[in-house]
């Protein structure tokens, strides 16, 4: 699985520019276990073994204990991970380019499932919201450690 699902009913894309180097940006991201420090919405975090395709994370964040699975990983490029929550399925896929002194940042993730089928509305700004906040702390961090 190397997309989102582009049939679920709740799809968010958004994207920032970072004034950062590309191995900063990376290095924050990819980091699992330091999300916390950075990003406020996330409560904690813990990867089990390297970082590779096929490995798992654990992470809660607004009240959700989650374990994704890394399907893709393009180092400095690109990252793919999904899992269910609370009978939410969620896939995500984080892109990273290089664009002058700047660093573009792309995530889009889809949700699925009877929970959202229930409160597509809702869960969609919350996810957007969500994904506008990691946004957020991810630029904050990398251009404050640059």
């Amino acid at each position: 699985m190397t997309t989102i699902d582009e049939t679920a009913p709740v799809i968010v894309r958004l994207d920032t520019a970072i004034d950062a180097p590309l191995a900063t940006v990376w290095k924050l991201h990819t980091d699992i276990a330091a999300w916390p420090t950075w990003n406020t919405d996330i409560d904690e975090a813990e990867l089990d073994g390297p970082l590779a395709p096929g490995a798992s994370f654990s992470w809660r964040t607004h009240g959700l204990s989650i374990t994704s699975t890394v399907y893709e990983l393009v180092p400095g490029e690109r990252i793919v991970w999904g899992g269910d929550a609370d009978g939410i399925a969620g896939i995500h896929v984080w892109t990273f380019e290089q664009n002058g002194d700047q660093v573009t940042v792309r995530t889009e993730e889809s949700w699925s499932g009877a929970p959202v089928e229930a409160a597509v509305d809702q869960l969609a700004k919350a996810l957007h919201d969500s994904l506008e906040s990691w946004l957020g702390h991810l630029k904050a961090r990398a251009e404050q450690s640059a």
